[in-house]
């Protein structure tokens, strides 16, 4: 992942994980990459599905001297009450999980109203070229490593509720920052 984050996320880890507030949700934590570039006074909750990154992420967040609630959930079910969280965010997590939409569903219901989603991802490309070899790709990274280039969380975020205030995409419109508001 070090790789892939210089080449095609430079820092926008940091960029996302500076604009949480209050009580935050991380979906899918994975080794725990984020928990570096979250503000202290964030209280913050992290969640993987598998345990062995859990573990990694807890470890990490030791080294870090950082305070992490984790817990071992589903993006697509999760535990928490309505209206709980302040922020949610989520890296690399809606282009890899079997159903986005009911994702985004869940952490729209989670969120307070006017809270804010968070998100970096990568995305289908912009440009027709780029669009036809991802279409020849996206078969099979989906089936190897569970990865779908064609989605994009902008076709389907207003429908969760959600009201875009930003988006910028970079490295040839693959990457994309959202941040969404709770209506």
């Amino acid at each position: 992942m070090r790789h892939y984050d210089r080449t095609l996320l430079g820092d926008g880890r940091q960029r996302v994980c500076a604009r949480a507030r209050g009580h935050t949700l991380e979906l899918g934590v994975g080794a725990g990459l984020n928990l570096a570039y979250y503000p202290r006074d964030v209280t913050l909750t992290a969640f993987d599905l598998t345990p062995g990154m859990l573990e990694i992420a807890a470890q990490r967040a030791r080294r870090l001297g950082r305070e992490v609630t984790f817990q071992r959930c589903d993006a697509h079910a999760l535990p928490f009450p309505d209206n709980h969280f302040d922020t949610v965010v989520a890296t690399l997590l809606l282009s890899t999980i079997s159903d986005c939409r009911r994702a985004t569903a869940e952490a729209w219901r989670v969120l307070q109203p006017g809270g804010q989603l968070l998100l970096l991802d990568h995305v289908r490309g912009p440009v027709a070229p780029v669009r036809w070899a991802e279409r020849l790709l996206d078969p099979l990274l989906a089936r190897c490593a569970s990865v779908h280039l064609l989605r994009n969380p902008l076709d389907y975020l207003g429908a969760a509720g959600f009201i875009v205030e930003h988006c910028a995409r970079s490295h040839w419109g693959l990457i994309e920052e959202v941040v969404a508001c709770k209506s």
